[in-house]
Protein backbone atom coordinates (compact mmCIF):
# COMPACT_ATOMS: atom_id res chain seq x y z
CA UNK A 1 0.00 0.00 0.00
CA UNK A 2 1.40 3.34 -1.02
CA UNK A 3 2.32 5.74 1.77
CA UNK A 4 0.90 9.24 1.32
CA UNK A 5 3.10 11.93 2.82
CA UNK A 6 1.15 14.51 4.80
CA UNK A 7 2.99 17.46 6.29
CA UNK A 8 2.13 18.47 9.83
CA UNK A 9 3.35 21.54 11.66
CA UNK A 10 5.72 21.22 14.56
CA UNK A 11 4.54 23.27 17.49
CA UNK A 12 7.71 23.42 19.51
CA UNK A 13 10.75 21.36 20.43
CA UNK A 14 12.23 21.64 23.89
CA UNK A 15 15.55 20.55 25.33
CA UNK A 16 16.76 21.57 28.73
CA UNK A 17 19.96 21.87 30.71
CA UNK A 18 18.61 22.60 34.19
CA UNK A 19 17.73 20.15 36.99
CA UNK A 20 14.23 19.28 35.76
CA UNK A 21 15.33 18.04 32.36
CA UNK A 22 14.54 15.11 30.13
CA UNK A 23 17.00 12.25 30.25
CA UNK A 24 14.80 9.24 29.55
CA UNK A 25 11.41 10.56 28.41
CA UNK A 26 9.35 7.45 27.71
CA UNK A 27 5.61 8.17 27.89
CA UNK A 28 3.55 11.37 27.61
CA UNK A 29 -0.03 12.03 28.74
CA UNK A 30 -2.15 15.19 28.73
CA UNK A 31 -3.71 16.24 32.04
CA UNK A 32 -6.90 18.20 31.14
CA UNK A 33 -7.65 19.09 34.76
CA UNK A 34 -4.50 21.21 35.02
CA UNK A 35 -3.76 21.94 31.34
CA UNK A 36 -0.33 20.31 31.32
CA UNK A 37 1.54 17.33 29.95
CA UNK A 38 2.91 14.61 32.23
CA UNK A 39 5.98 12.66 31.10
CA UNK A 40 7.52 9.54 32.64
CA UNK A 41 11.23 10.23 32.64
CA UNK A 42 13.26 7.28 33.81
CA UNK A 43 12.34 7.27 37.47
CA UNK A 44 10.34 10.51 37.89
CA UNK A 45 7.27 12.12 36.39
CA UNK A 46 7.88 15.56 34.88
CA UNK A 47 5.15 18.17 34.46
CA UNK A 48 5.51 20.14 31.20
CA UNK A 49 3.36 23.22 30.56
CA UNK A 50 4.01 22.97 26.82
CA UNK A 51 5.95 26.24 26.80
CA UNK A 52 9.30 25.02 28.11
CA UNK A 53 8.60 25.19 31.85
CA UNK A 54 9.28 21.87 33.60
CA UNK A 55 8.80 20.76 37.17
CA UNK A 56 8.80 17.46 39.01
CA UNK A 57 5.36 15.95 39.57
CA UNK A 58 5.31 14.74 43.17
CA UNK A 59 8.13 12.61 44.54
CA UNK A 60 7.12 9.16 43.35
CA UNK A 61 9.31 7.16 41.00
CA UNK A 62 7.91 5.81 37.73
CA UNK A 63 9.15 4.45 34.43
CA UNK A 64 7.68 3.42 31.07
CA UNK A 65 3.91 3.68 30.62
CA UNK A 66 1.92 6.57 32.07
CA UNK A 67 -1.86 7.06 32.14
CA UNK A 68 -4.22 9.81 33.30
CA UNK A 69 -7.61 8.49 34.44
CA UNK A 70 -10.01 10.81 36.23
CA UNK A 71 -8.08 12.71 38.89
CA UNK A 72 -5.25 10.17 39.02
CA UNK A 73 -1.97 9.69 37.17
CA UNK A 74 -0.90 6.04 37.01
CA UNK A 75 2.71 5.02 36.49
CA UNK A 76 4.83 1.86 36.55
CA UNK A 77 7.22 1.06 39.40
CA UNK A 78 8.80 -2.29 38.55
CA UNK A 79 5.99 -4.83 39.06
CA UNK A 80 3.68 -2.21 40.60
CA UNK A 81 1.13 0.19 39.13
CA UNK A 82 1.07 3.30 41.33
CA UNK A 83 -1.57 6.05 41.31
CA UNK A 84 -0.94 9.71 42.22
CA UNK A 85 -3.60 12.34 42.87
CA UNK A 86 -3.34 14.95 40.10
CA UNK A 87 -4.02 17.83 42.50
CA UNK A 88 -2.01 16.89 45.60
CA UNK A 89 0.54 14.83 43.60
CA UNK A 90 0.55 12.32 46.48
CA UNK A 91 0.40 8.55 46.07
CA UNK A 92 -3.17 7.30 46.59
CA UNK A 93 -3.08 3.67 45.43
CA UNK A 94 -0.79 0.81 44.41
CA UNK A 95 -1.39 -2.55 42.73
CA UNK A 96 1.18 -5.34 42.41
CA UNK A 97 1.24 -7.53 39.30
CA UNK A 98 2.65 -10.73 40.72
CA UNK A 99 5.34 -12.39 38.61
CA UNK A 100 5.64 -9.44 36.24
CA UNK A 101 8.89 -9.17 34.30
CA UNK A 102 8.78 -5.94 32.24
CA UNK A 103 5.58 -3.91 32.57
CA UNK A 104 5.63 -1.44 29.70
CA UNK A 105 2.57 0.04 27.98
CA UNK A 106 -0.64 1.16 29.71
CA UNK A 107 -4.13 2.30 28.75
CA UNK A 108 -7.41 2.89 30.59
CA UNK A 109 -11.16 2.66 30.00
CA UNK A 110 -11.85 6.17 31.31
CA UNK A 111 -13.72 4.84 34.34
CA UNK A 112 -11.75 2.65 36.75
CA UNK A 113 -9.73 0.08 34.80
CA UNK A 114 -6.08 0.10 33.74
CA UNK A 115 -4.63 -2.37 31.22
CA UNK A 116 -0.87 -3.01 31.11
CA UNK A 117 1.41 -5.06 28.85
CA UNK A 118 4.27 -7.25 30.03
CA UNK A 119 6.83 -6.89 27.25
CA UNK A 120 9.07 -9.80 28.27
CA UNK A 121 6.40 -12.34 29.13
CA UNK A 122 3.94 -11.51 26.34
CA UNK A 123 1.02 -10.94 28.71
CA UNK A 124 -1.69 -8.35 29.31
CA UNK A 125 -3.09 -7.60 32.74
CA UNK A 126 -6.25 -5.80 33.84
CA UNK A 127 -6.30 -3.79 37.09
CA UNK A 128 -9.63 -2.69 38.54
CA UNK A 129 -9.09 0.46 40.63
CA UNK A 130 -12.73 0.84 41.73
CA UNK A 131 -11.42 0.59 45.28
CA UNK A 132 -8.06 2.32 45.66
CA UNK A 133 -7.48 0.49 48.94
CA UNK A 134 -7.84 -2.91 47.31
CA UNK A 135 -7.31 -2.94 43.51
CA UNK A 136 -7.94 -6.23 41.72
CA UNK A 137 -5.36 -7.58 39.24
CA UNK A 138 -6.42 -10.09 36.58
CA UNK A 139 -4.38 -11.60 33.75
CA UNK A 140 -6.55 -11.45 30.63
CA UNK A 141 -4.04 -12.54 27.96
CA UNK A 142 -1.44 -15.21 28.74
CA UNK A 143 0.17 -15.16 25.29
CA UNK A 144 0.07 -12.06 23.09
CA UNK A 145 2.00 -13.96 20.38
CA UNK A 146 4.62 -11.20 20.25
CA UNK A 147 6.49 -8.69 22.42
CA UNK A 148 3.65 -6.26 23.32
CA UNK A 149 4.55 -2.61 23.75
CA UNK A 150 2.05 0.25 23.42
CA UNK A 151 -1.60 -0.47 24.12
CA UNK A 152 -4.87 1.44 23.56
CA UNK A 153 -8.42 0.95 24.85
CA UNK A 154 -10.92 1.21 21.97
CA UNK A 155 -14.28 1.44 23.71
CA UNK A 156 -16.28 1.90 20.51
CA UNK A 157 -15.26 -1.60 19.45
CA UNK A 158 -14.90 -3.14 22.94
CA UNK A 159 -11.30 -4.08 22.34
CA UNK A 160 -7.68 -3.41 23.23
CA UNK A 161 -5.22 -2.62 20.42
CA UNK A 162 -1.53 -3.26 21.02
CA UNK A 163 1.71 -2.90 19.08
CA UNK A 164 4.73 -5.18 18.80
CA UNK A 165 8.49 -4.82 18.69
CA UNK A 166 9.66 -7.12 15.91
CA UNK A 167 10.37 -6.41 12.24
CA UNK A 168 7.29 -6.20 9.98
CA UNK A 169 5.57 -5.59 13.29
CA UNK A 170 1.98 -6.64 13.75
CA UNK A 171 -0.76 -4.57 15.34
CA UNK A 172 -3.08 -6.89 17.25
CA UNK A 173 -6.35 -6.64 19.14
CA UNK A 174 -7.96 -8.25 22.17
CA UNK A 175 -11.73 -8.76 22.02
CA UNK A 176 -12.81 -7.78 25.55
CA UNK A 177 -15.95 -9.90 25.34
CA UNK A 178 -13.85 -13.09 25.38
CA UNK A 179 -10.18 -11.90 25.65
CA UNK A 180 -9.32 -13.54 22.32
CA UNK A 181 -6.31 -12.20 20.37
CA UNK A 182 -6.28 -11.59 16.63
CA UNK A 183 -4.12 -9.70 14.13
CA UNK A 184 -5.40 -6.42 12.69
CA UNK A 185 -2.52 -5.71 10.30
CA UNK A 186 1.06 -6.74 9.57
CA UNK A 187 2.98 -3.53 8.92
CA UNK A 188 6.20 -2.73 7.09
CA UNK A 189 7.46 -1.07 10.28
CA UNK A 190 9.93 -2.37 12.84
CA UNK A 191 9.97 -1.78 16.60
CA UNK A 192 6.60 -0.10 17.05
CA UNK A 193 6.49 1.62 20.42
CA UNK A 194 3.38 3.73 21.18
CA UNK A 195 -0.18 3.99 19.90
CA UNK A 196 -2.98 6.53 20.38
CA UNK A 197 -6.07 7.82 18.57
CA UNK A 198 -7.50 11.23 17.71
CA UNK A 199 -11.03 12.62 18.00
CA UNK A 200 -11.85 11.52 14.43
CA UNK A 201 -11.15 7.85 15.18
CA UNK A 202 -7.81 7.67 13.33
CA UNK A 203 -4.91 5.77 14.89
CA UNK A 204 -1.25 6.80 15.21
CA UNK A 205 1.75 4.59 15.98
CA UNK A 206 5.38 5.49 16.69
CA UNK A 207 8.16 3.29 15.32
CA UNK A 208 11.95 3.16 15.61
CA UNK A 209 12.54 1.51 12.24
CA UNK A 210 12.11 3.83 10.53
CA UNK A 211 11.87 6.71 13.03
CA UNK A 212 8.33 7.67 12.17
CA UNK A 213 4.79 8.47 13.24
CA UNK A 214 2.34 6.60 11.00
CA UNK A 215 -1.35 7.40 10.78
CA UNK A 216 -4.03 4.80 9.97
CA UNK A 217 -7.73 5.32 9.37
CA UNK A 218 -10.36 3.73 11.62
CA UNK A 219 -10.02 0.41 9.76
CA UNK A 220 -6.21 0.46 9.92
CA UNK A 221 -6.03 1.12 6.20
CA UNK A 222 -4.45 3.91 4.11
CA UNK A 223 -1.26 4.50 6.13
CA UNK A 224 0.14 8.03 5.97
CA UNK A 225 3.47 9.28 7.29
CA UNK A 226 3.18 12.19 9.71
CA UNK A 227 6.20 14.31 8.84
CA UNK A 228 7.94 15.72 11.88
CA UNK A 229 11.59 16.82 12.07
CA UNK A 230 14.36 15.09 13.96
CA UNK A 231 12.61 12.00 15.26
CA UNK A 232 14.91 9.63 17.10
CA UNK A 233 13.40 6.54 18.73
CA UNK A 234 9.92 8.04 19.33
CA UNK A 235 8.40 6.32 22.33
CA UNK A 236 4.90 6.20 23.90
CA UNK A 237 2.99 9.05 22.23
CA UNK A 238 -0.01 10.87 23.71
CA UNK A 239 -2.74 12.94 22.02
CA UNK A 240 -4.87 15.72 23.46
CA UNK A 241 -8.06 14.92 21.52
CA UNK A 242 -9.62 18.31 22.28
CA UNK A 243 -6.87 20.21 20.46
CA UNK A 244 -5.30 17.59 18.20
CA UNK A 245 -1.88 18.14 19.77
CA UNK A 246 0.43 15.09 19.96
CA UNK A 247 3.29 14.77 22.43
CA UNK A 248 6.23 12.66 21.28
CA UNK A 249 8.80 11.61 23.92
CA UNK A 250 12.29 10.79 22.65
CA UNK A 251 14.64 10.24 25.58
CA UNK A 252 16.32 13.61 26.00
CA UNK A 253 13.46 15.67 24.55
CA UNK A 254 9.72 15.90 24.02
CA UNK A 255 8.21 17.55 20.94
CA UNK A 256 4.62 18.60 20.29
CA UNK A 257 2.91 18.55 16.89
CA UNK A 258 -0.45 19.88 15.72
CA UNK A 259 -2.21 17.06 13.85
CA UNK A 260 -4.82 19.43 12.42
CA UNK A 261 -2.47 21.45 10.23
CA UNK A 262 -2.12 19.97 6.75
CA UNK A 263 0.34 20.78 4.02
CA UNK A 264 -0.09 23.79 1.74
CA UNK A 265 -1.17 21.50 -1.11
CA UNK A 266 -3.99 19.96 0.95
CA UNK A 267 -4.90 23.24 2.55
CA UNK A 268 -5.38 24.97 -0.80
CA UNK A 269 -8.31 22.63 -1.54
CA UNK A 270 -10.11 24.28 1.35
CA UNK A 271 -9.91 27.64 -0.47
CA UNK A 272 -9.02 29.84 2.47
CA UNK A 273 -5.82 31.14 3.99
CA UNK A 274 -4.56 33.94 6.19
CA UNK A 275 -1.42 35.90 6.99
CA UNK A 276 -0.29 37.74 10.12
CA UNK A 277 1.86 40.85 9.70
CA UNK A 278 3.93 42.15 11.28
CA UNK A 279 4.93 39.21 13.44
CA UNK A 280 6.02 39.54 16.31
CA UNK A 281 2.69 41.18 16.97
CA UNK A 282 2.54 44.85 17.89
CA UNK A 283 -0.18 47.53 17.77
CA UNK A 284 0.05 47.71 13.97
CA UNK A 285 -0.36 43.97 13.32
CA UNK A 286 -3.27 42.63 11.30
CA UNK A 287 -4.68 39.30 10.20
CA UNK A 288 -5.47 39.28 6.50
CA UNK A 289 -7.95 36.54 5.60
CA UNK A 290 -8.61 35.25 2.08
CA UNK A 291 -11.88 33.28 1.99
CA UNK A 292 -12.92 31.92 -1.41
CA UNK A 293 -15.78 29.71 -0.21
CA UNK A 294 -19.17 30.20 1.42
CA UNK A 295 -18.21 28.59 4.73
CA UNK A 296 -17.63 31.15 7.49
CA UNK A 297 -14.22 31.08 9.24
CA UNK A 298 -13.60 31.24 12.98
CA UNK A 299 -10.28 32.64 14.20
CA UNK A 300 -8.86 31.88 17.67
CA UNK A 301 -5.68 32.48 19.66
CA UNK A 302 -4.17 29.38 21.30
CA UNK A 303 -1.49 28.89 23.92
CA UNK A 304 1.43 26.59 23.07
CA UNK A 305 -0.36 23.76 24.91
CA UNK A 306 -3.32 24.14 22.52
CA UNK A 307 -5.75 25.90 24.88
CA UNK A 308 -7.98 28.61 23.35
CA UNK A 309 -7.17 31.83 25.22
CA UNK A 310 -9.04 34.32 23.04
CA UNK A 311 -11.58 34.26 20.21
CA UNK A 312 -10.44 36.85 17.67
CA UNK A 313 -13.41 36.50 15.31
CA UNK A 314 -16.44 34.20 15.25
CA UNK A 315 -17.34 34.81 11.62
CA UNK A 316 -15.31 35.75 8.54
CA UNK A 317 -17.45 35.47 5.43
CA UNK A 318 -16.70 35.27 1.71
CA UNK A 319 -14.02 37.59 0.37
CA UNK A 320 -10.99 39.35 1.83
CA UNK A 321 -11.00 40.65 5.40
CA UNK A 322 -8.53 42.47 7.64
CA UNK A 323 -8.59 42.25 11.45
CA UNK A 324 -6.56 44.56 13.67
CA UNK A 325 -4.65 42.93 16.55
CA UNK A 326 -3.92 46.16 18.42
CA UNK A 327 -6.16 45.12 21.33
CA UNK A 328 -4.59 41.73 22.06
CA UNK A 329 -4.65 41.50 25.85
CA UNK A 330 -2.25 38.62 26.40
CA UNK A 331 1.06 38.22 28.16
CA UNK A 332 4.21 38.25 26.06
CA UNK A 333 5.18 34.90 24.62
CA UNK A 334 4.62 32.32 21.88
CA UNK A 335 1.06 31.64 20.70
CA UNK A 336 -0.77 30.15 17.72
CA UNK A 337 -3.54 31.69 15.63
CA UNK A 338 -5.96 29.08 14.29
CA UNK A 339 -8.45 29.61 11.46
CA UNK A 340 -11.07 26.93 10.92
CA UNK A 341 -14.35 26.10 9.24
CA UNK A 342 -16.18 22.96 8.11
CA UNK A 343 -13.70 22.48 5.27
CA UNK A 344 -10.43 22.64 7.16
CA UNK A 345 -8.12 24.25 9.68
CA UNK A 346 -4.73 25.92 9.67
CA UNK A 347 -2.52 27.31 12.42
CA UNK A 348 0.32 29.83 12.37
CA UNK A 349 2.83 30.54 15.14
CA UNK A 350 2.96 34.13 16.38
CA UNK A 351 4.88 36.01 19.04
CA UNK A 352 3.26 38.64 21.21
CA UNK A 353 5.68 41.29 22.39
Amino acid sequence: MKLTIISFVLLFTFSFSFSQSYSNAESVEYDPLHDRWLVSNGNRIISDDGQGSLSFFGTGTTSYGLEVMGNTAFGIQGSNIVGFDLTTELQVTIATVSGASFLNGMTNDGVNTIYVTDFSQGKIHKIDFSNFASPVVTQIVANTQNTPNGILFDGDNNRLIYTSWNGNAQIKQVDLSNNQVSTIITTSLGSIDGIDDDAQGDFYVSSWSPDRITKYDSNFQNPETVTTPSLSNPADIGINQATGIMGIPMGSSVIFVDLGVLSVEEFNTNEFNFTVSPNPIDTTSKINVFNLNSESIKIELLSVSGKVVQTISNQIDLGNSSISLKNMNQASGIYFIRASNKLGVTTKKVIIK
